[in-house]
């Protein structure tokens, strides 16, 4: 945590092969676990490791950009719409299989900022035995609700967006 204009902000991080000082949702990719948006994690090392996988993917070096989050602001921020799943259950399983859904309308949601559970590759196969019938709602929540879990941030809109500053 860090002291921001006597409030105190997180440290939260960005993956990717390139360094990211101002964010640009055009480059964003859709269809991920809670939509099109800016994705980071409190997590550095999770970060890290998905920022060299990203750079194998795409080329270039893993970067992680680093970001303070003045949490306290948006939440107090009235206009400000936020989601936050502290686990993975039915409701965030069922939210994530939307905005993966290539089928489907999107957006899925109209949350400024939305925050919980990454949806592994482990998971998307149990998200793919829901769809195609083989388990159960139920069933798929007893799957994944045991399962190590790793966090994201969301940042769907340009208000959600002045809560982040790059970390200097």
């Amino acid at each position: 945590m860090l002291q921001q204009r006597g409030r105190i902000a997180m440290k939260l991080y960005h993956e990717s092969n390139i360094l990211i000082r101002e964010i640009d949702f055009s480059r964003c990719r859709p269809y991920k676990d809670f939509g099109q948006g800016f994705y980071l994690t409190e997590i550095e090392e999770q970060a890290t490791k998905m920022a060299e996988r990203t750079a194998t993917i795409y080329g270039g070096k893993g970067i992680v950009s680093v970001f303070e989050f003045d949490r306290e602001g948006a939440y107090a921020d009235k206009e400000l719409s936020i989601k936050e799943f502290t686990i993975p259950n039915e409701e965030w399983a069922l939210f994530v299989m939307g905005n993966r859904d290539r089928n489907s309308e999107h957006p899925t949601h109209h949350f400024d900022i939305v925050i919980g559970p990454v949806a592994d590759d482990e998971m998307a196969t149990q998200f793919r035995y829901f769809k195609d019938g083989i388990i159960d709602l139920e069933k798929l929540v007893s799957k994944i609700r045991f399962h190590k879990v790793s966090s994201q941030y969301f940042f769907h809109t340009d208000r959600a967006i002045k809560y982040l500053k790059p970390y200097e």
